[in-house]
């Protein structure tokens, strides 16, 4: 008889709060099933705006977590990261490894991470200064973007 992780116990380890030791149990799975027609391309637009690094994986891990997902469902995600506010910051350098390679996989998988213009001159940064952002990847208004992208059919992903 398999063991498994009731779903607040693995959010717990997840989220770092719980004393979990996943090694000790085994998760039961199923096969996953897709029960509609092959995915196309999929238009989505992620917000940040937060400074918080933890929440920054997370989204670049959901986003990658796609990207394979919508692959191997015969399609493709057309994503755009737009960082606005203090979420600026996530590409501020020096940064994590882990984070840069996050990053750097997106990118190479098409992920266009578009930066505010105006959180940039609020906060004082320099764009020059933000891992791999170029003068094209600016925006008037990362707040703005996000509106417009909505209107030309991308879903917006509502978590921030």
């Amino acid at each position: 008889m398999k063991k498994y992780l009731a779903p607040a116990l693995v959010s717990a380890f997840l989220l770092g709060i719980g004393a979990a030791t996943p090694s000790l149990v085994q998760a039961a799975y199923v096969e996953a099933h897709m029960n509609h027609a092959p995915y196309g391309t999929v238009k989505m637009v992620i917000p940040v705006t937060a400074t918080n690094p933890q929440v920054w994986g997370m989204k670049l891990h959901n986003l990658a977590n796609a990207e394979a997902a919508a692959k191997a469902g015969g399609g493709s995600v057309d994503a755009r990261v737009v960082l606005y506010a203090r979420g600026v910051e996530m590409l501020t350098q020096p940064m994590a490894e882990p984070l840069k390679k996050a990053i750097d996989g997106l990118r190479k998988a098409g992920v266009k991470f578009i930066v505010c213009n105006n959180s940039l001159q609020t906060l004082q940064i320099d764009w020059h200064s933000l891992y791999g952002v170029t003068e094209a990847d600016i925006v008037p208004s990362g707040f703005l973007e996000i509106g417009w992208l909505a209107n030309q059919g991308y879903a917006v992903e509502a978590m921030n």
